[in-house]
Formats: structure tokens, C-alpha cells, sequence
């Protein structure tokens, strides 16, 4: 027997074993009369210090008569004091049996230090555990790999006792698995006999497998290995732990299961590519095949009616199968899924599916899980899970199911919302900008929008071209701050009413203040809606800037003012650009400074760029930057507007990545040919209103349109005789023939025309109301000098082309 081995074989007899403890021979009248070595070191006193004395000069008497009570055959632990030769006192565990073979008065005395009873008691118990109450499995193989001892654990993984097994071999008794773990031999013997070779432990090895107690099951085991040897160093075997974690292993995979959908599921807002991701997920970790029905209104982005589940349309949006996903080769990308058409799905009475949706729960029948799609109290739909013939699923995998299908649930409504918001958006954005600008003689254009939120399609920022009186055109571009729907919103109240203020023929000046006016206006009345300070409130239109500019391709000027906005760029024919210095103004809202305006005159086929601080300014990039480089974009004079257009974006936005709204306005200007304009000056007297007539009908059958001379005659009469008679002279009329026959008379009165009934009785006010029976369109625009009165004929139908 090894020194180990013997060691180990008394330290199972415990410390009250004669052959270990203090031991004490006793009279009958409790006179020591045997003693020892144990004892000697336990208490202090040699042999002939102690024999022939009374028992009770090492432990005093209690309340008994003597020191021991009367000798049975056999007695228990008792706990008692004993005194140390030195005068200390020990407490002590003692036995008492009768001496073999001796007069039965004759007794042995069995003494231990009651510390150390008790860590032996600790230590058999903590063996007694390990042996048979110990969920981990333990065996010892001996230097051969030989089992030669299991607990009962491990008896319970291989469903019979160790007689059955002893002596052999691990690749015998492990035949039925495998190794999942990497880093190591690849078989148990090999790592068995590395741990022996070398006294390196192995720890946390899985190994997979069906064992003998449960042979239907795959199991998952974490396993350690190492040496065992006596304290000589002498090497005896190698100790296996094996611990079942397969249901750890289980749950490990279900919250992998969960990261994975977590970072895949709801990372597109589009419902097809949700229900696409859940299947990828679940497919073949959790399930063999999986697909997902949807509602038909969940895809046109509205809510399925929540009364009438089981009838519901559904559409196969998505399908995915672990027999698919098996026919990639190593190496290559996988094949793509079989195409889903999207056919509408309809599922027999009493299928799990139809119970699912009569019920509004999740249904299992054997292998076929269906768990329906809820948001609030919608059924959008169903995703089914399906495994093979015999796999069920746990309740564990049940409320797997519930989970995934719940976060499905949540990214396909967002989605749904998403479709039917940007469906909205798309609808808004055209109703905004200007989705088709009319052809007109005084400029050429081309223009660009980019919002940053490409997720909706619509921004803050806005421009605009809008035909005036005159032949003129007024141009728009402006920016509001923020982006996404709130901005756009607010871009369309400021797109409309600048139109609606251009309409009037305001000049530049005038119709920013106007506008400055109407936003400090609406912001305070928010303020006073919500009841807040005005610290507290920042609308988005407060803020906003706006650059207004006004063509005229007769004089060829423009005339402009800004309120905080990017001044324009202009670029003259022979390509020269420049930034023309307009005086900037406040922001829209913020009021306290006036605006002015800038006139200068465009050369035909000049350039004029409007846009906004997104194109040129951006955070890697200084602005000066970015007008430099705007401006030698522009500078190209052979290219056309929307060649300028498409290269002042990728030079300035590459990739078509911004990180503010975008808008690009580029207009070429034309002028009007001298033949296309007449023009005379005349005095404010009575006499004028003949002459205007006669000089409008020589000039109509000059230009061709004798049809018009009746109506031009009494539209030009009528607007002559009222400058006399309500403003100041002298009088100018005007002729243009554009795409249509422009009459203007102007005149240094600033009093408003209107529309007036006459009576019967009346002598006059017919004048106005003749003229609107006989025009298109009239109206008034205002000058510094006076006010002009416009009317706008269309071209009869048989008559000479428009220039």
C-alpha cells in the first residue's frame, strides 16, 4: 500500500480511532493505568507521570459521582474539558468501550481534540456529498484509463451501477459523442493521456452525446480533467468532472437567439425585410423552417380590422428553411431564399393556424409552433415555426417564440407606421415643392433638392419659381430650421404664403417684412396656446431665412433682399462669379432690423444661383471652402443647368450624404426681343383714351392679332379713362407679346382699384367689371412712382404662335 493509500485508510477511521487518538487504559476505579504516545502529545504527560494516578487529574468531575460512568459495551462521542499538564484547559471528544479480551471494569479511554472531530466529521461529510449527493459526475481512471470508481452521479448518467462498467475504457463508454469545444486533442484518450504525460489540467471541455440513462436526447456536458497522485508524487490515475449543462446550455442559446434578432430584426423600417430577418434568425438555431403571413393592410401600411381575425386576407411575405439554407458548398456565399410571391395564404378550419387566429393565441401542435403577430389589439399576422417529425417544443422554446415574435411584432408595426407616414410624406413633399416648374420667357432652370432625412424624403429647406406680372418671375429659395416632417410642415406654410405674397407683386422688401411679421405673429400665438414662457419655446419657423429675388427680362434687372440667408451667386456670360455684397437682415421672426434690397442688371444668359447653407457648408469644411468651390462648378459656361446641377452636387455632397437640407436653384436669364414690347408715354387728359386706342389696334395688327383688337381696345379704354379720372398723369401703356398679350397702364396714382356693383341709375363703375369679362387674369402691382394695372389674353386659338 502506498503512503497515500494509508494515510487515506486511517484518515476514514477518524480521529477517535485508537490506532490515531489520545488513548488512556482505565481501572475500575479510574486509575490510569495505560497511556499513549497520542496522548502524551495531546495532553503533555509521560507515561510515568500519569500511571498509577486518578483519571480524574485529566478530566475533572461534573456532577457524577466519578469520572466515568459505569462501562457499557459500547459508548458515544462525549464532549468534555480536559486539562493540560501546563494547567490549560482542551475541549475534547472522548469514547469509552471496554478492553477485548480483559476484565470488563477495565475500559479504554479514546480522546481527540474536539476542532479536530469536527473538521474530520466536515471533511466526511463533504466525501459522503461528492459520492452521493454531488450533481456533477465524478469517475477515476487509473494510469491504464481504466474506470476504476464513479459517484453516484455519474451511475446516474450511464443508468446502471459501476459493477456494470468497471475497468473500462472512456472511448467505450463515450462512443456515442463527440468533442465541441476546440484547443485540445481531439478524442477523450488523447486528453486523458496528456493530463498523465504532462500534469496539465483540462477545464470547461464540452462534450455532446446521447447518454445511456436518456439515449433520445442530445446532452451537453462541461468536463475537467486532472492528475491525481499520493504525496510521494507518484502518479495513480486522472479524475474526470463532468457536469450536465444542457439546459444552461439551452437558455445560453435562446439569449444568443435573442442578441441576434435583437441586432437583425427591426433595423430596416420596411415590413417585407422585418419578416425576411425573423425567419434568417430562427433558421435552423431554433427551428427548421419558419415563414410569416402578414395582413394585406399591414403592407399598404394600415391596421387589419381587429373583429374579424379568422377572416383575415393574409400574404405570404417571407419563408425560410433549414434544407435551403444545407444546399451551400463550403466556400461559397449562401444561396439566396427561394422567392416568396407574396400569394395570399389560406389556412383549413381546425389547422393550428386558423385556431391561432380564431383565438388571437399562440397554438402548438407537436411540431408546428404558431404564434400570431400583435401590436395592441391587432392581429398583423402569423409566423409559423415548424420542425421535423418528432422535435417539439419545450415551454421553454414556447416562450422563446413569444419573445421573438413579440420584438418581430414591435419593428413590423413601426414599420407599418413608417409606410404609411412616408406614404403621407411623399404625398406632402409633392404638394411643397414644386414638382414641375411651366416654361417662361424670363429665365431658363434647373434645380436640386436633397433632404437629410432620406428616411421620409421631405426637409426644412424650400425654393420656388414663380411667374409674375410683366413677364417678370420671381425666385425663391429659403431654409427652415430642423429637419423630418415638423420642418417640412413649416416650409409649406412659408412656400405658400411667399407665393401668395409674390402674387400681390410686392417687391422684395416688402414681402420679406411681411412674412417677418406673419412668423413672429404665429410664434407668439403658439407661446400663448401652450401657456408657455418664451424661454421655454422655440418654434421651428422662428429662425427660418429666406432669399427673395425678382427677374425682369424687359429691363433685364433684378432686384432682391435677403432675411439671414446665403447671398447668390451670380456668374456673368463670360464666366466671371461673384457673391454680390446684399445687405443680409435679420431672420425670419426675430424682427427689430429692417430689410433692404439690391437691383443690379444680368446680361442675357447670366447665371443666377439660390441655395442653401447645406450645399456649401459642412462640418469638414469651411463655408468659404464651399463657396470657392461652388463658384468654380458654376464658372463653366459650356455646360448646360442641369450638367451644373448634377457637378455642383458631387463635388460639394459626395456620395449624396448631407448633413442639412439641400436646395439648388440655378436660372439662366433671357430677354425679351424690342419687337415683342411696345410702349407709349401719354398726357392725363380725356383725349388719351382714344389715342391709347388707336396706337394698341395698329400695333395688334402689326404683331397679327387683329382677333384681339375689340377687347384690347375697350380693356385699354377703360384703364386709361380711370388713370384720368382717379390718378395723375402722366400715363404709360404697355404691350407685350409673350406667350400671351400683356396690357399694362401705369400711372403715379397709388389708390387700389376694385371691383365694384353699379346700379341701374349709375353713370359709372362698369369700367373694372368690363375689363375682368374680357381678360384672363387683371390685377395691380405698385411702384415707388405710382401703381400699374396688368391684364393678362390668351392668344386665339387660329392666331399666330407665341414667340
Amino acid at each position: 500500500m502506498t503512503a497515500w493509500n494509508a494515510e487515506q485508510s486511517s484518515d476514514f477511521r477518524g480521529p477517535l480511532d485508537v490506532t490515531r487518538a489520545a488513548t488512556a487504559v482505565v481501572d475500575a476505579q479510574d486509575t490510569v493505568i495505560g497511556w499513549s504516545p497520542a496522548a502524551e502529545r495531546l495532553l503533555g504527560y509521560e507515561p510515568q507521570e500519569i500511571l498509577g494516578r486518578p483519571l480524574a487529574t485529566l478530566l475533572p468531575p461534573g456532577t457524577s459521582a466519578s469520572v466515568l460512568p459505569p462501562p457499557p459495551r459500547f459508548r458515544g462521542n462525549e464532549i468534555r474539558v480536559a486539562r493540560h499538564r501546563d494547567g490549560r484547559e482542551l475541549i475534547v471528544a472522548t469514547a469509552v468501550c471496554p478492553l477485548a479480551g480483559a476484565d470488563t471494569t477495565v475500559r479504554v479511554l479514546v480522546a481527540t481534540e474536539l476542532q479536530v472531530l469536527r473538521m474530520w466529521e466536515a471533511r466526511q461529510s463533504l466525501l459522503h456529498g461528492l459520492a452521493t449527493q454531488s450533481p456533477v459526475g465524478l469517475a477515476i481512471y487509473d494510469t491504464d484509463l481504466r474506470l476504476t470508481w464513479c459517484n453516484a452521479a455519474y451511475e446516474r448518467e450511464m443508468g446502471q451501477p459501476l459493477a456494470e462498467y468497471r475497468g473500462s475504457r472512456p472511448e467505450e463508454l463515450y462512443s456515442e459523442g463527440r468533442f465541441v469545444t476546440r484547443g485540445h486533442p481531439p478524442t477523450l484518450d488523447g486528453v486523458m493521456r496528456h493530463v498523465l504525460d504532462t500534469g496539465e489540467p483540462f477545464l470547461d471541455l464540452h462534450f455532446e452525446g446521447k447518454p445511456p440513462s436518456d439515449p433520445e436526447t442530445d446532452h451537453l456536458w462541461s468536463c475537467a480533467y486532472y492528475r491525481l497522485q499520493d504525496a510521494d508524487g507518484h502518479v495513480f490515475g486522472v479524475c474526470e468532472d463532468a457536469f450536465d449543462i444542457s439546459d444552461r446550455y439551452k437558455a445560453q442559446r435562446r439569449l444568443a437567439l435573442l442578441v441576434e434578432a435583437g441586432r437583425g430584426v427591426g433595423t430596416a423600417l420596411d415590413v417585407l425585410v422585418t419578416a425576411e430577418k425573423i425567419t434568417e434568425v430562427a433558421v435552423p438555431e431554433f427551428a427548421g423552417t419558419v415563414t410569416v403571413d402578414l395582413a394585406r393592410a399591414v403592407l399598404e401600411g394600415e391596421v387589419p380590422a381587429t373583429s374579424s381575425s379568422a377572416a383575415m386576407s393574409l400574404v405570404r411575405v417571407a419563408r425560410c428553411s433549414a434544407e435551403d439554407a444545407g444546399q451551400e458548398e463550403p466556400g461559397l456565399q449562401p444561396p439566396a431564399p427561394p422567392p416568396v410571391n407574396r400569394s395570399p395564404v389560406e389556412y383549413p378550419s381546425g389547422s393550428p393556424q386558423d385556431r391561432s387566429l380564431s383565438s388571437g393565441g399562440l397554438v402548438l401542435d407537436e411540431a408546428v409552433l404558431v404564434v400570431p403577430l400583435r401590436a395592441g389589439n391587432s392581429t398583423l399576422g402569423l409566423v409559423t415555426f415548424m420542425r421535423g417529425t418528432g422535435a417539439t417544443f419545450d415551454s421553454g422554446e414556447v416562450a422563446l417564440a413569444d419573445e421573438l415574435v413579440a420584438r418581430t411584432a414591435v419593428s413590423i408595426d413601426n414599420a407599418r407606421r413608417f409606410t404609411r407616414e412616408r406614404t403621407a410624406s411623399l404625398a406632402l413633399q409633392r404638394q411643397l415643392l414644386p414638382q414641375h416648374v411651366p416654361e417662361q420667357s424670363a429665365v431658363d432652370l434647373a434645380y436640386r433638392y436633397l433632404p437629410t432625412d432620406d428616411v421620409t424624403g421631405v426637409g426644412g429647406d424650400w425654393f420656388d419659381v414663380i411667374p409674375l406680372s410683366g413677364t417678370r418671375v420671381g425666385l425663391v429659395v429659403g431654409d427652415v430650421v430642423g429637419h423630418g416632417l415638423q420642418a417640412a410642415a413649416t416650409m409649406g406654410r412659408l412656400r405658400t404664403t411667399v407665393r401668395a405674397f409674390a402674387q400681390m407683386d410686392l417687391d422684395p422688401v416688402e414681402l420679406l417684412s411681411r412674412l417677418d411679421d406673419l412668423v413672429a405673429q404665429s410664434a407668439e400665438e403658439q407661446r400663448a396656446e401652450l401657456g408657455m414662457p418664451d424661454s421655454t419655446y422655440a418654434d421651428v419657423t422662428t429662425g427660418a431665412t429666406c432669399l427673395y429675388a425678382v427677374y425682369d427680362p424687359v429691363s433685364r434687372r433684378c432686384v432682391m433682399a435677403r432675411a439671414g440667408h446665403l447671398p447668390p451667386a451670380v456668374v456673368a456670360p463670360d464666366g466671371r462669379v461673384s457673391f454680390p455684397d446684399l445687405p443680409a437682415g435679420p431672420p425670419l421672426g426675430l424682427g427689430g432690423l429692417p430689410f433692404e434690397s439690391m437691383e443690379i442688371e444680368l446680361p442675357v444668359g447670366s447665371l443666377l444661383a439660390l441655395f442653401t447653407d447645406g450645399l456649401v457648408e459642412a462640418r469638414n469644411r469651411d463655408i468659404d471652402h464651399g463657396l470657392d468651390t461652388l463658384g468654380r462648378v458654376l464658372g463653366d459656361r459650356h455646360a448646360s443647368l442641369e450638367e451644373l446641377c448634377d457637378r455642383a452636387v458631387a463635388e460639394l455632397l459626395p456620395g449624396g450624404s448631407t448633413a442639412d437640407d439641400t436646395a439648388l436653384l440655378l436660372v439662366r436669364t433671357r430677354e425679351l426681343d424690342p419687337s415683342q414690347v411696345t410702349e407709349w408715354e401719354l398726357p392725363a387728359e380725356p383725349v388719351a383714351a382714344g389715342q391709347a386706342r388707336d396706337l394698341a389696334t395698329q400695333q395688334l395688327h402689326h404683331w397679327g392679332l387683329e382677333e384681339l383688337s375689340f377687347a384690347t381696345e375697350l380693356v385699354v379704354s377703360e384703364l386709361v379713362t380711370n388713370a384720368v379720372r382717379y390718378a395723375e398723369g402722366p400715363i404709360q401703356v404697355r404691350l407685350i407679346r409673350d406667350r400671351t398679350l400683356l396690357c399694362e397702364v401705369a400711372d403715379r396714382g397709388h389708390t387700389s382699384p376694385h371691383l365694384r356693383h353699379s346700379g341701374e341709375d349709375d353713370e359709372g363703375g362698369r369700367g373694372l367689371f368690363i375689363v375682368a369679362q374680357l381678360v384672363q387674369r387683371w390685377g395691380t402691382r405698385y411702384t415707388r412712382s405710382g401703381k400699374t394695372i396688368w391684364t393678362e389674353q390668351a392668344f386665339p386659338a387660329t392666331g399666330p404662335s407665341p414667340p
